[in-house]
């Protein structure tokens, strides 16, 4: 299989396999028995059309890793990750655990993914024994279509050549832009906000590990692209190599990610190649479920043809 330039590129989904089954196989890690100072995990990797792992995977099984050593009354909050090197997506990946510290309602975990010997992924987490106390929250945008009344993207990428159309039927993740997606077109006018509904394609266990997993999956996708809109760029655009640096993420309320939830995203910043984003997750009754952040490594070619563009408005 090959795309559009003739390069090689793997079946995203050998045999016609579930996208959805696919990823719970990635995210049931397998355990070492033998612990000395820290927990060791494997997991297998989704296999990508380019060879590299997708970092909401390495994401969602490092945060798997962690539960594993905690019970399960102690919740994710928080994590912040760095993305060290690409991973390779033909080949399992370890994970060590260090358990940092435990107290009486705080937990704390660094996790390490490898591959090859090598560090690909570094991420601390903290935990949590959910009391209750003060709680407000931002409220979801108004005046946002519902997913009903929008367009599939296999419908909105109809003019892509097939084999990518299978790339994105192959992902676990239904995605439904609210504005026009920025694959093939950059999006005019410019703009450094936009807002993405998403849920897994087919129901998952009712397990809350799989959800708060999933919805760490999930807070990769399209969080990059704020950036991209506010500069008149496509994922398309010859040349355009995109890299994400670093994430953080803060698990605020449980949501089920077989429904939609809306991610509002907008871009607060870019300077010398590297671009911020931050996003907001609600379910469909209006609940702040998670908030993301992650900056990117954007490198642009010169363009002397690209007309300038101004960053404004809103999703």
């Amino acid at each position: 299989m090959a795309d559009e330039s003739g390069a090689p590129v793997s079946d995203p989904l050998p045999g016609g396999a579930d996208p959805v089954a696919a990823m719970l196989r990635v995210l049931d890690l397998s355990s070492s028995e033998a612990r000395t100072t820290e927990d060791i995990f494997t997991g297998a990797s989704q296999v990508m059309p380019q060879g590299r792992v997708f970092g909401g995977q390495v994401l969602a099984q490092a945060t798997v890793a962690a539960i594993r050593t905690l019970p399960p009354e102690r919740v994710p909050h928080s994590m912040h990750g760095y993305f060290l090197r690409p991973g390779d997506s033909s080949r399992n990946i370890t994970f060590s655990v260090d358990r940092i510290h435990d107290g009486r309602s705080f937990s704390t975990r660094r996790t390490q993914a490898f591959q090859n010997g090598m560090p690909i992924f570094s991420m601390i987490a903290s935990f949590e024994d959910e009391d209750p106390g003060i709680e407000h929250a931002e409220p979801m945008p108004v005046g946002i279509p519902q997913p009903e009344d929008l367009p599939g993207l296999e419908q909105q990428l109809s003019g892509l050549h097939p084999t990518s159309r299978r790339i994105f039927a192959a992902s676990p993740i239904e995605l439904r832009h609210v504005t026009t997606p920025i694959y093939l077109e950059p999006s005019f006018p410019a703009t450094s906000r936009q807002a993405v509904w998403a849920r897994t394609r087919s129901r998952l266990p009712d397990d809350p590990t799989i959800h708060r997993a999933a919805l760490a999956f999930l807070s990769d996708l399209t969080i990059q692209e704020p950036v991209l809109r506010a500069h008149g760029l496509a994922w398309a655009t010859p040349g355009l190599k995109v890299a994400s640096l670093d994430h953080a993420m803060w698990w605020h309320r449980y949501a089920r990610v077989d429904e939609w939830l809306l991610y509002v995203q907008e871009s607060p910043s870019a300077r010398g190649g590297r671009g911020l984003s931050t996003g907001r997750i609600y379910d469909r009754d209006g609940s702040l479920v998670a908030s993301v952040a992650q900056e990117i490594m954007v490198r642009v070619p010169a363009d002397e043809d690209r007309p300038p563009v101004s960053a404004g408005g809103s999703s």
